[in-house]
């Protein structure tokens, strides 16, 4: 298991430029890899809901395997950074102005502003999940949001522009490590 994320998480990085036209619908991508981690899930005693607030069609401006990709990262860190029998919850659901917000939130130990930097991440982790989902947001002109949870616990939140939103033609958004904010 570890080592296929860890080669989606290497595919997703080296991906330099971002297609204009890259674009998939986000509710199919989301159910597959959510059913794929909850298998696991099963196997260390935790709780998965998902939660898809979408009534037709989410179209996204990524591919759907950047979308995977990003999603598996995100997912991984919560098998990595917390305890067996630690429930988890993603949530899916229209952007406005078109796109979509997938949030992963578990009920762990959440994360210190050391955790969130490059290269300082507990249990020997580079923190390049972190990295690959915000390139993923930030390609579709989007964003990734840090916080801790309502009750403790990691929240992460992805938003993705639309197909047509693409990525800033001035760049990507700045961003810097932050125990609650953007990155």
């Amino acid at each position: 298991m570890e080592r296929a994320v860890t080669g989606l998480i290497s595919e997703a990085r080296h991906r330099r430029v971002a297609r204009a036209d890259a674009a998939c619908e986000a509710t199919t991508s989301v159910r597959e890899r959510v059913a794929f981690w909850t298998v696991l899930a099963e196997d260390t005693g935790r709780a998965v809901t998902l939660d898809v607030a979408a009534t037709g069609p989410l179209l996204v401006g990524v591919a759907a395997d950047e979308l995977g990709a990003a999603l598996d990262a995100l997912l991984g860190n919560v098998f990595a950074h917390t305890p067996d029998g630690t429930g988890f919850a993603v949530t899916l659901v229209p952007r406005a102005g078109g796109g979509a917000v997938l949030t992963v939130a578990d009920d762990g130990p959440g994360m210190s502003a050391d955790q969130v930097r490059r290269g300082a991440s507990r249990g020997g982790s580079t923190g390049l999940g972190l990295d690959i989902a915000r390139r993923v947001a930030q390609s579709s002109g989007g964003r990734l949001d840090l916080a801790t949870g309502p009750t403790g616990g990691a929240r992460v939140t992805l938003e993705l522009g639309s197909p047509a939103s693409g990525p800033p033609a001035s760049g990507p958004p700045a961003s810097g490590p932050s125990p609650e904010g953007r990155l």
